[in-house]
Order: C-alpha cells, then sequence, then structure tokens
C-alpha cells in the first residue's frame, strides 16, 4: 500500500499511514533502483536553463521593441520570489489554486513597477511571462531523456503548469510519455500530494517511481514519501547568484553529473 498522508484527498477510510522505506545501504540500492519503473523530473534549473534562456530571448526581443531593461535583475528578481508566490497560495486556500503562469504574471507587474521598466503594454507583459515556455534544455538534457525512455516511463513532475510544461517539450524538444504538473494535484511541490499523486496516476507504488532534480530539497522531500531519489549538479543554474545545491547534500540512491550518467546507471 502507498504512503497515505492524513487529511489528504488521497486518504480513504480504512487506510494506514505507511512509513516510507529508506534503504540507505549501498547493498540494498542496486536492487532498490532495479525497481524503478518510471523517472519524474524537477523541470526548473534541472532539465532547463531558464536563467540564461530568459535573459537572451528577452535582449533580443527587446531590440525590436526599443526598449530599454537590466532584464538580467528582472530575470533574477522574477526567479527570486518564486518560491514566495507559491507560498501565498498555500497560505490562502480559500482564494482557490493558481497555476503558475498566474504567479508568474502577478510577479512579473510587481518587478517592472519596482526596476522602472517602462513602455510595456498588455502583449508585452503576455510575450515575457511566456518566456517560461520557451526555456532551452541543458545540452545533456534531450540525449539523455531519449535514452531514459527506452527503458523507463519520463515525465517532468513540475510546479509549472500544464500548458507551460507542454509548450516547453515542444519548443526544445523534450520527449515526455506524458505530463505531470502540480496543477494536477492542485498542489505545489514540495506538498505531498505532488509526489504522491504522481505516483497514483502512474499505478505505483511510491518506491517505483525515482525523482530527479538538481535541488537537494525537493529530492529531500520526494525521499520522505518514498520515492527513489537522483541528484545531478547543476552548478551554473543560478549563474554567479549560485549559494547552494552545487553538490548532493542526501543520500540519494544516484548521484551524476548529467542525465547521460543517470542512463547509464540505470541501464539505458
Amino acid at each position: 500500500m502507498s504512503p497515505v498522508i492524513p487529511g489528504s484527498r488521497y486518504a480513504r477510510p480504512g487506510m494506514t499511514k505507511v512509513k516510507a522505506k529508506n534503504n540507505n545501504t549501498k547493498g540494498a540500492n542496486m536492487s532498490d533502483i532495479s525497481a524503478v519503473k518510471a523517472l519524474v523530473f524537477d523541470v526548473f534549473g534541472t532539465v532547463v536553463d531558464w536563467r540564461s534562456s530568459l535573459i537572451a530571448d528577452f535582449t533580443k526581443w527587446s531590440e525590436t521593441r526599443g526598449i530599454k531593461a537590466d532584464w538580467t535583475a528582472l530575470v533574477d528578481g522574477w526567479r527570486a520570489v518564486y518560491i514566495a508566490s507559491m507560498d501565498e497560495v498555500r497560505k490562502h486556500p480559500e482564494r482557490g489554486y493558481m497555476i503558475l503562469d498566474t504567479l508568474h504574471r502577478q510577479s512579473l507587474e510587481t518587478l517592472v513597477a519596482q526596476l522602472g521598466i517602462s513602455g510595456l503594454n498588455d502583449a508585452d507583459l503576455h510575450y515575457l511571462t511566456m518566456g517560461w515556455h520557451r526555456l532551452h534544455a541543458w545540452p545533456d538534457s534531450v540525449a539523455g531523456l531519449a535514452r531514459l525512455k527506452t527503458k523507463y516511463i519520463i515525465s517532468p513532475l513540475s510546479n509549472g503548469n500544464v500548458a507551460l510544461l507542454t509548450n516547453m517539450a515542444k519548443f526544445t524538444g523534450l520527449p515526455w510519455d506524458l505530463i505531470m504538473s502540480a496543477e494536477l494535484f492542485e498542489h505545489y511541490k514540495p506538498d505531498p500530494e505532488t509526489y504522491l499523486g504522481a505516483a497514483k496516476l502512474l499505478c505505483l507504488p511510491p518506491e517505483q517511481v525515482m525523482m530527479v532534480a538538481a535541488h537537494n530539497q525537493d529530492l529531500k522531500a520526494a525521499q520522505k514519501y518514498g520515492l527513489k531519489t537522483a541528484f545531478v549538479a547543476r552548478p551554473t543554474e543560478y549563474g554567479p547568484l549560485q549559494k547552494y545545491d552545487f553538490e548532493a547534500k542526501g543520500d540519494w540512491e544516484i548521484v551524476a553529473k548529467d542525465f547521460g550518467e543517470i542512463a547509464d546507471r540505470m541501464g539505458c
């Protein structure tokens, strides 16, 4: 029986809470990995290079519009309020769930005012918001995913909404088998409903699902709810502002330098 979080919408009468197993010995890791049937991926920073993609996109676009702005400051400021924007959704359930596109637009309007960027109309703000749909993959992502797809179900498990993740996959060639988004569960990571919801949709116990991320905190939450874990370092995700996630900080089943190495470890 899959772990169930009391009070979650996946709980049913008569179901008992099952403590996630923590098989951390090296001898157990191979058998644990051999049971995995699906890999789910954090996307922003793990699969795609959001920072460089957005800065390059906005810089090129603004030249055609004659708009002057510090796009690096905007992009860094935008990402800096990412977690806080999702926390507001958690704090105010009475307002209902809001998809990431909506949160991005709200944050953008605030930042544009704070940075004194003028001359933007509604269409311009929409273009900038949709920049998150046009992110480029890290050099190893597409090839690594294609290898993993030959043996496993692969899907994003991202806070991005379904349209965002679908458009991004089309734009940069990500070969997902399906799209799993926080929107499907109306909960943002690291809420348990996301990790357990993904396993439930795949009709798999959590221990047969592996979470792949460049962020130790994401993996810590996934592991807590019974998923297997793989860490891949993306030390340039935040450019010169990177302060953490240079290396693995947990007892993850796989620690790899790129997706190709994950594919090697998974027998692809």
